[in-house]
């Protein structure tokens, strides 16, 4: 039973919890010894606290057994990445430089939201130093690594929460992504991200990486990514950045045909060298999509690389986050983040509002495309997972991550929803994702196509073998 538990998704545990033949007690304490069992290879958890986590549960249970349910999520455990506020566990963000007591008894928007939805929080999630990076490694907690092969990376900044879901340890888990750190982690560990539009999900206090910053859910299948959006996109004043609440259901067009949808797909967005492995496997996810009776065409979005420009806006946030931290405590944290905080710190302001005019002129680009296109279909990521503890792959001709992952950071530059959804593997066992992005704030369509597809060429059913062992 206990295995059979940590292979639900979140709604089949609702379900169960509904019909009395699982309770929400059985089911945390079997993600908790799931942890504890495999945690040791992986390292996605920096925090883990039973008796807190089963408090909840017992709580959840009891609801259940009164009648008196709370919710959407009543009893369903969720992993926090180490980001997010939480007020009975401290949030350190991965640095030494934080210190524990100034961040308890406060909630983050986002776990606000889930409590008011009777969540069971499981634990809290590894991070790279203020998530600056699209690995998962930090001076206090070391590196997290791939649950498919944990010689490799999990990626990052969320890897704790894609290796969370990866392993059963939880079918809910929570992500930030400021240059593609919710759908860097899903495409690596084989899970569903969704890096929401701009302002869609509220996050609070505001991330020092301003607009490219999103908070989003990270899942087993499509459907627990809408269930769980339905819960954390409600209104929170304290973000002055969100849009207006539009109380979208992402559940109630889910199962909807998608025929006639017209889908743009870019294998390479006209500029990037993907790995022939992952170019079969999403070539092969667009013709399922045609098979479900869209629109497909191979078309380029039309815009050369913002590399240079993304990196002046996402260092410039790294450089703000560490602006009052003098040199005894960067002499504690991860030295590679201090490099490009410094270096950034050198930027003028003209190169800095020259990276805002070319995300502004990207906004505009993609809202135009969107216009003929409902869809863009690329891949999440142009390789899959390589060795643990390295910012950039073996060999690789930069020194710095975004460098490897040039399908996610335009997208956080026009605040576009983007979804990374599995859709193979390569020779080695590794996943293998395809990415759906879609016009602002259209984040039910993009559920909507990876559902579909999802239905249409599961992968549900294969966990990596560390998941049994």
């Amino acid at each position: 039973m206990s295995k059979d538990i940590l292979q639900m998704s979140a709604v089949e545990l609702l379900e169960q919890y509904r019909n009395r033949t699982l309770s929400p007690v059985e089911s945390a304490s079997a993600m908790l010894d799931q942890i504890e069992r495999l945690d040791t290879h992986t390292n996605g958890f920096c925090l883990v606290d039973r008796d807190t986590t089963l408090g909840f549960a017992r709580e959840a249970e009891q609801r259940y057994q009164n009648g008196s349910t709370q919710g959407l999520l009543d009893g369903v455990p969720v992993a926090v990445k180490d980001v997010f506020l939480t007020p009975m566990w401290p949030t350190v963000r991965g640095s030494k430089t934080v210190d524990p007591a100034s961040t308890m008894n406060k909630s983050a928007p986002a776990t606000a939201a889930l409590a008011r939805h009777g969540y069971v929080p499981i634990g809290k999630t590894t991070t790279p130093e203020l998530g600056w990076k699209g690995v998962t490694d930090n001076p206090i907690n070391g590196p997290t690594n791939n649950p498919w092969n944990p010689e490799k990376t999990a990626g990052g900044s969320s890897g704790g929460s894609g290796v969370a879901v990866a392993l059963g340890m939880a079918p809910l888990a929570l992500g930030t992504d400021a240059g593609g750190s919710i759908r860097i982690p899903a495409a690596f560990c084989g899970v569903v991200g969704l890096k929401p539009s701009f302002g869609e999900v509220p996050h609070w206090p505001a991330s020092p990486f301003g607009t490219l910053a999103h908070a989003g859910p990270m899942t087993w299948t499509v459907e627990d990514c809408a269930l769980m959006m339905n819960v954390i996109s409600e209104a929170d004043h304290r973000d002055t950045n969100a849009v207006p609440r539009r109380h979208i259901d992402y559940l109630a067009n889910l199962k909807n045909s998608i025929k006639g949808l017209k889908i743009a797909y870019s294998p390479n967005l006209g500029y990037v060298d993907v790995n022939p492995e992952v170019e079969a496997a999403v070539a092969e996810a667009a013709k399922v999509f045609e098979a479900l009776g869209a629109d497909v065409a191979r078309v380029d979005p039309g815009f050369s690389d913002p590399l240079a420009a993304f990196g002046h806006l996402f260092y410039g946030g790294a450089a703000n986050a560490m602006r009052d931290l003098g040199p005894k405590k960067r002499a504690l944290m991860d030295p590679e983040l201090v490099k490009v905080a410094e270096k950034a710190a050198r930027l003028s302001m003209l190169d800095y509002m020259g990276a805002v005019n070319e995300s502004m002129a990207l906004r505009e680009r993609m809202a135009n495309f969107h216009q003929k296109y409902d869809l863009l279909l690329t891949p999440s990521l142009p390789l899959t997972a390589f060795q643990t503890g390295r910012e950039v792959p073996e060999d690789w001709p930069s020194t710095r991550w975004p460098t490897w992952t040039p399908f996610t950071y335009p997208f956080n530059m026009t605040g576009q929803p983007g979804l990374s959804v599995p859709c193979g593997f390569d020779i080695q066992g590794l996943p293998i994702s395809l990415q759906l992005v879609g016009a602002r704030y259209n984040d039910a369509l993009v559920l909507q196509a990876g559902y579909a597809y999802q239905q249409a060429a599961p992968l549900t059913d294969r966990r990596p073998p560390l998941f049994a062992s």
